[in-house]
């Protein structure tokens, strides 16, 4: 059970991130290699904010792969895919179509498989 709470939170991290690096790269504009493109996005608060969820993320995997067995651990990171559909669908009113509804149930199912 701890491994499933400490993966749902680690998942829902890497999806935030993802959710803000797009946020961040919505606002980039046209890429150039000029001081000036450089330091608008170092004050691009969303890239901040993707940064430091990758970053806890990253300290929380740790954590995990060093406490539970890897063949446990490894395949809750697909619980990241069911929040970032979830995203698509809250955050960016993206239309799910069924048969993706379907693949995050049959990921859900195997999480809870490798889980016992």
């Amino acid at each position: 059970m701890q491994l499933i709470l400490l993966a749902i939170i680690q998942s829902l991290l890497l999806c935030s991130g993802q959710v803000f690096l797009k946020f961040a790269l919505s606002r980039m504009g046209i890429c150039s290699w000029t001081w000036q493109f450089i330091s608008s996005q170092l004050t691009n608060w969303w890239f901040l904010a993707c940064g430091l969820c990758y970053l806890a993320a990253s300290i929380l995997w740790m954590y995990i792969i060093k406490t539970f067995p890897f063949s446990m651990a490894y395949p809750m990171v697909s619980l990241s895919y069911i929040f970032g559909m979830l995203a698509a669908m809250f955050i960016f009113h993206e239309d799910i179509p069924m048969t993706r509804w379907m693949g995050i149930f049959l990921i859900m199912t195997g999480c809870v498989l490798v889980a016992k």
